[in-house]
């Protein structure tokens, strides 16, 4: 598939299968600060919580300080530059042989303030609109099951979406045409993707073209510039000449250095979830020095004046005879329809099977 970006002989091309490489370390890095932060609010609730419930702002705060000295320094988001990628302003008139011919990097490709806000713009701020929309949308519950809601009794949605109020309304309508829009702006992306992989379009997203820049990657001329060491100021003599110069280059060098930090931390979380994942074979290697695990209880045999039950049967409620819808468990250990389950606790106080005694706020929901 790489020769549909190599039709018109540019290696500097980047093909698709390397943007949406670079876009999806980007969207990895989000969650995995999440989850770190989600872990350590365990320990110290009092100073993280807070920045846990604003985990999207939080976010968006420091990745506007990364990608910004990103795009200053080395012309190219985070997860560009580290595939190697750069964004060069568009030319109005293509000069590839006049600079092939100079050498060097052209000082015209850089970034300008206008192209560097824009950038910001779609690197920061839209993915931010959008997973609040996401947030909001499944506040209003947004792709839950209707019988969850009703059932599980959520009053705020309802009472949400029942108002008759210009915000009720307003609600209404977002719950109706976010999934749509949402789709249609995949299907948009999609749409250019596909365009961008046969070479009809030289912008893999559409809002590169407004913003003004392409991407390309980086040759040999960008690689000698980036190692070109600067000029070396005269040095100053005394302590704090020294500390001051440290205390000025620290914050670009720890910049700098997450281009190796920050990628390795996510690949070091995705270890550790697979390792403490239950389905992980590496749970079978690790022995308890308190012995093996303790077995779960015996069922309870079934009471004589209960219902009777078909132990070869399995997904059906053994009340109404169907299979298991939102299955809900009581205290005796046996499954129900939810609704078979809380209409008759409510009526009887009992499992039909066992006669345990049962209350409704016993019935514990099964997720499978």
């Amino acid at each position: 598939m790489e020769f549909f970006n190599n039709v018109g002989g540019d290696p500097l091309k980047p093909s698709l299968f390397e943007l949406v490489a670079q876009e999806q370390l980007r969207d990895l890095l989000q969650p995995a600060l999440k989850y770190v932060l989600a872990v350590f609010a365990q320990r110290y609730p009092r100073q993280l919580i807070r920045i846990v419930n604003c985990h999207e702002e939080f976010y968006a705060f420091i990745m506007f300080f990364v990608e910004r000295h990103y795009l200053r320094k080395h012309s190219a988001s985070f997860s560009e530059h580290f595939y190697g990628l750069k964004r060069r302003r568009k030319p109005w008139i293509s000069t590839e042989r006049a600079t092939a011919a100079v050498g060097g990097v052209p000082p015209g490709e850089k970034l300008r303030n206008r192209e560097l806000w824009r950038s910001l713009f779609f690197l920061i701020a839209v993915p931010y609109l959008r997973a609040k929309a996401q947030d909001y949308y499944e506040r209003l519950g947004g792709g839950i099951d209707q019988d969850i809601l009703e059932d599980g009794g959520s009053a705020r949605h309802i009472q949400e979406l029942t108002d008759n109020s210009i915000a009720g309304t307003m609600r209404r309508k977002f719950k109706i045409l976010y999934p749509w829009f949402n789709t249609g702006f995949e299907v948009w992306l999609l749409a250019h993707n596909v365009a961008y992989l046969f070479d009809r379009t030289p912008f893999y997203r559409p809002w590169l073209a407004w913003v003004g820049v392409d991407l390309r990657r980086l040759n040999m001329d960008d690689f000698l510039a980036q190692v070109k060491s600067p000029a070396i100021p005269p040095r100053k003599n005394g302590f704090l000449a020294v500390v001051r110069s440290l205390l000025l280059r620290s914050p670009q060098l720890l910049l700098d250095s997450l281009r190796l930090l920050l990628p390795t931390a996510i690949f070091f979380i995705k270890f550790l979830e697979w390792w403490y994942s239950p389905g992980s074979p590496a749970r079978s290697l690790s022995i308890s020095p308190l012995g093996p695990a303790i077995p779960p209880p015996q069922i309870l045999p079934p009471h004589p004046a209960g219902i009777t039950i078909d132990s070869m049967t399995y997904g059906y409620c053994p009340l109404c005879k169907e299979p298991l819808h939102n299955a809900t468990a009581l205290p005796s250990g046996y499954v129900f329809c939810y609704r078979c389950a809380h209409d008759h606790v409510e009526q009887h106080g009992n499992c039909p099977i066992t006669l345990l005694p049962a209350k409704v706020w016993q019935l514990r929901k099964v997720l499978v």
